[in-house]
């Protein structure tokens, strides 16, 4: 085999990833991600102060039966972020589990050993979605409608998120003799192995993909692709998200385990199926109940005036 051509052209991180703030050692990547983490959840407040509850109804009106504002609650978003987190984690230490089978297979003790290895992120969104939807529905919130308003919320987050990963040298590919390819110099501590080695900046490659499909949202959005904003959005965004990850996945550096798959490939092509199976699902389910909807669909007031007999009390006498 051919010895790859010298290298003529990378870019070179040398700076130091760590900062002292107070006597305190902090990562870059670390205030980064709680920078996109902060912004995100802003996003989401803004949107839910934008997605009705009632469709029959403006955001900004007020409900008749409770006098309550016509939107999401932002109290709510709170309880739904902190009970994302437990699923998260859970699905998050099982993917990684699957990602290194043959280790935890010969030390299943270590899976609860949360000081050693880390989280898988595809595994840990399906997760953090099942058990952020479950204690939204027991806290009595529109389920469907939060999953409408936190797609884009959360694609941003992963977009962010894997951006700032090169301020920690974090998510390094394959070795790569590009133009673009990626090194990190210096003492570090880098968050690849050999980070010296001009790899594929795999984690900028997830970061433009996953923005990708955050414009490809948005343009459905905008187009009212989904207007009964019942989690049809948050399937068709998730799905679209797995497919690019597991192309992005090409260009990895975990070994292949089914043919010229990897297991993160494995695991993202099957959430995208699982996610386009539920979407259609959805579809049908929707479809039937069609022929006894209001006409004009929901969303859309019924045309012509809307009669309401008075109070037979407060009714003139004849």
């Amino acid at each position: 085999m051919d010895p790859l051509p010298p290298v003529t052209a990378v870019i070179k991180f040398t700076f130091v990833p760590i900062i002292s703030i107070g006597g305190w050692n902090v990562r870059l990547e670390t205030i980064g991600l709680a920078a996109v983490v902060l912004a995100c959840l802003i996003v989401a407040a803004l949107i839910a102060r934008r997605t009705p509850v009632d469709l029959w109804l403006p955001a900004d009106d007020r409900r008749a039966e409770d006098d309550e504002p016509n939107h999401l609650r932002a109290d709510d978003l709170l309880y739904i972020a902190v009970g994302s987190l437990p699923g998260a984690v859970v699905g998050g230490r099982l993917g990684y589990a699957l990602l290194h089978l043959d280790y935890y297979g010969a030390n299943p003790s270590a899976l609860l050993d949360v000081g050693q290895g880390s989280l898988q992120l595809s595994l840990a969104i399906v997760g953090g979605t099942v058990t952020a939807a479950l204690l939204a529905g027991l806290a009595g919130a529109p389920v469907g409608r939060w999953m409408h308003a936190l797609i884009l919320p959360l694609l941003l987050a992963i977009a962010g998120g894997k951006a700032v990963l090169v301020l920690g040298g974090d998510g390094q590919g394959m070795p790569f003799d590009g133009s673009w390819a990626t090194a990190y110099l210096g003492a570090g501590p880098w968050g690849s192995l050999a980070p010296e080695v001009p790899s594929h900046p795999a984690q900028v490659y997830e970061a433009l993909a996953a923005t990708a499909v955050v414009l490809v949202m948005m343009t459905l959005l905008a187009a009212g692709a989904f207007p009964r904003r019942g989690g049809g959005a948050f399937l068709a965004g998730i799905a679209l998200w797995a497919d690019a990850r597991a192309v992005v996945a090409t260009t990895w550096r975990d070994p292949l385990v089914a043919g010229p798959l990897r297991m993160d490939q494995v695991i993202s092509i099957a959430i995208g199926l699982g996610a386009l199976l539920l979407l259609g699902a959805m579809a049908l389910k929707g479809s039937g109940r069609r022929g006894h909807e209001v006409p004009g669909g929901p969303g859309v007031a019924p045309e012509g005036p809307v009669v309401e007999w008075p109070d037979p009390e407060k009714r003139p006498r004849l």
